[in-house]
């Protein structure tokens, strides 16, 4: 079997790297590299267990202005950057580049949108990939060729593919963006349609096939409330699956590279990880 590409969702492993590891890890400076360090670890696990072709993170945007064009409340409740993460931010690129890995970024699209255009190119090419993130919207990816490791606290790196989406939300990944656009997504600030669950979601999604045909049925739907909120939101949830849709960033396929466990062992002295860099290059104890 081939080697997979292993592409990341970097800002979703930073964020939840800061929040697990206490800001009083630092560098020699003084200043916090908690967020550095948590996120090379679980990137690392991902590397050492899947041995991937060539290793991709993926950065941009919090926002995509066309996201907040369509639905002003997108994003809008997420709270500011907190300050100790602000500058591990900054130096995520030039840290991860010492390990041989792409930091791939972009000026208007978000860091989910760039996942699964490099999963799609993959694909494409005969390969497979594997989508590690935080984001469970990332699922519409799942396929024969591309499974995501969705990383979540306290339960590690769960590998999710098209049939545990199926497991989880009861429709196919395909369907997810319609799902989200129902169920509503409260991470995002989307609220979905009023009085709509997962399980009526799914329900709605099994019998017509897509919102669109939930909206084109939902004059002959027999339950009144359900039959208004649909009615009444129908372009708010149109708008909902295109925002929860992912977007085509016109990636390139990169080429094979392996893990430069030197350089990431200097990158990482150079921060004060001195264990993580004894780990990556131990020293000749000779």
């Amino acid at each position: 079997m081939t080697a997979p590409l292993l592409v990341v969702d970097l800002p979703s492993m930073l964020y939840r790297a800061f929040y697990a590891l206490p800001d009083s890890i630092k560098g020699a400076d003084g200043t916090p590299v908690n967020a550095l360090l948590g996120s090379a670890n679980l990137i690392l696990q991902a590397v050492g267990d899947h041995k991937p072709r060539a290793v991709v993170l993926c950065m941009g945007p919090d926002a995509a202005a066309y996201r907040v064009e369509l639905y002003s409340g997108y994003h809008a409740e997420r709270p500011e950057m907190p300050e100790g993460l602000v500058g591990q931010w900054a130096d995520a690129p030039a840290f991860f580049e010492a390990f041989g890995w792409k930091v791939a970024g972009h000026d208007s699209l978000e860091a989910d949108d760039l996942l699964g255009s490099f999963a799609r190119l993959e694909a494409e090419a005969g390969g497979r990939a594997l989508l590690m993130t935080g984001d469970r919207d990332m699922f519409q990816c799942a396929s024969d060729a591309v499974t995501v490791l969705y990383v979540s606290t306290g339960k590690g790196m769960q590998e999710v593919t098209p049939e545990e989406v199926g497991r989880r939300y009861g429709v196919a990944p395909e369907l997810v963006p319609d799902f989200i656009a129902l169920r509503g997504d409260p991470s995002d600030g989307l609220p979905g349609a009023k009085g709509v669950g997962e399980k009526t979601a799914a329900e709605l999604l099994g019998r017509h096939g897509s919102l669109e045909g939930v909206l084109e049925a939902a004059i002959g739907e027999t339950r009144p409330k359900l039959r208004a909120s649909l009615l009444d939101s129908r372009d708010d949830l149109l708008a909902f699956k295109r925002i929860a849709t992912l977007q085509d960033a016109k990636v390139k396929r990169p080429r094979d590279k392996r893990t430069d466990t030197k350089g990431a062992a200097a990158a990482a002295r150079e921060r004060g990880m001195n264990r993580l860099a004894d780990r990556l290059d131990p020293p000749d104890r000779t």
